[in-house]
């Protein structure tokens, strides 16, 4: 294998406690280094204050490993600054600002934006509530039989009443990475804003938003090693600059000055703050940015192109254990590695998928069943009670594989089918 997957696991707590466990549900969430975990205590335990205007050595100190925090994650995805990277509590925030931070400041009554069928529900929801405020129009983009976006179709849809483009790099669905420079290309000849849902992809392969040419990129920390609770939204500075935030409180303000004449505001004067700031309200999640930059690291270690040609390699194991059964099970989406990440998502004939899910968790394997918040896409292939996904990453090898697809042969001859 391209990894030592069994020096990694001494490094994941989870599976000193759970030595039996078969993960393979990582799409939803990643387990977490030892690393990562003492970064957080010793954070609490050491620097614990709050950032910014503090003169005292903790909030110095706080404010200076917050900052820090923002310049690794700019690095890691090769932004033009720090100053671009907001901290968010996941992807989800990151794309429900962007929609509405775009939305007041760019949207017009019969502009249109952009998405695909393959979309999850956080890039799809704010958008399409957005547009309802604003009187615009969602344009949906179809895929393909093997999940892959129809770009000429897109091609098509784009024109100079599109305001935004909004697509996932890689489906949580299908595991399909889509083609997001030629679709920034695509966008940019009418002028429209370009947003990439990362939250597949950042934790996978490596992300240069330079060499992307995109305008905003969005990832979560949980699902690359890093604690629940704290996202990544990137944006080029300029836009960043020129947008208001749809978020008002503590800290992402310079100044705020009114005047009151009979209990009226008669006049007020409010100065926002510096980028990133005026996007980031309130106590800042200090504790879990320090987790995301040791997740970062411990990524880096390993090698991003390292971890792509590992999940791969057990993609095709997978793909060809499956197919053994290949009138019994139905593999959604492309079989093309080349054009895969690690997660593959499959219908077998006659069962539930919850059904399934849960005889599998008999076996200490987990999986995911259901729609993965992509209703519309089960929709579109004609799946009205969702599929089960698995989902690879660092710690995973054949041996997992090879429980999850005797545990399969084991259902099959229990339930007779």
């Amino acid at each position: 294998m391209v990894l030592d997957v069994s020096s990694i696991r001494e490094d994941f707590p989870i599976f000193r406690r759970y030595p039996d466990l078969v993960y393979l549900d990582n799409a939803a969430t990643t387990h977490k280094p030892r690393v990562v975990i003492e970064a957080i205590r010793n954070f609490y335990e050491n620097f614990n204050a709050n950032i910014h205007r503090g003169l005292y050595d903790l909030s110095q100190k706080a404010t200076e490993i917050y900052e820090d925090a923002h310049e690794v994650v700019a690095k890691f995805i090769n932004a033009y600054s720090w100053e671009e990277v907001i901290f968010t509590r996941n992807s989800t925030e990151s794309l429900n600002l962007l929609a509405y931070s775009i939305g007041l400041n760019y949207l017009q009554p019969g502009d249109e934006i952009v998405i695909s069928i393959a979309e999850h529900h956080s890039n799809m929801l704010p958008w399409m509530r957005i547009a309802e405020l604003r009187n615009a129009s969602i344009r949906i983009v179809r895929v393909d039989e093997n999940g892959e976006m129809d770009y000429r179709e897109l091609e098509n849809i784009v024109n100079e009443k599109t305001k935004v483009v909004s697509i996932t790099h890689v489906s949580n669905v299908l595991g399909v990475i889509n083609d997001v420079k030629k679709i920034a290309s695509i966008a940019h000849r009418v002028g429209a804003i370009v947003v990439v849902d990362g939250a597949q992809s950042v934790p996978h392969i490596p992300i240069d938003v330079k060499a992307l040419d995109i305008d905003f990129l969005v990832f979560s920390g949980h699902k690359m090693l890093g604690p629940m609770g704290i996202g990544v939204l990137w944006g080029r500075k300029d836009i960043l600059m020129d947008m208001d935030p749809p978020f008002y409180g503590g800290d992402m303000v310079k100044s705020v000055d009114i005047a009151i004449r009979d209990s009226n505001i008669v006049k007020k004067n409010i100065v926002l703050n510096d980028l990133p700031w005026k996007f980031e309200p309130g106590t800042a999640n200090v504790a879990d940015a320090v987790g995301l930059v040791e997740a970062i690291r411990y990524l880096i270690r390993i090698d991003l192109n390292n971890i792509d040609l590992h999940e791969k390699e057990l993609a095709r194991y997978t793909i060809k254990r499956l197919e053994e059964y290949n009138e019994k099970i139905t593999i959604l989406g492309s079989k093309d590695i080349a054009k895969k990440s690690g997660i593959i998502s499959f219908v077998l004939q006659g069962l539930d998928p919850q059904v399934l899910a849960y005889m599998l968790s008999t076996k200490n394997i987990a999986i995911r069943a259901g729609f993965h918040c992509a209703q519309p896409l089960h929709r579109y292939l004609g799946l009205n009670k969702g599929s089960d996904r698995i989902s690879f990453y660092i710690y995973n090898d054949y041996s997992d594989i090879d429980r999850f697809v005797d545990a399969i042969d084991w259902i099959l001859k229990e339930l007779g089918i």
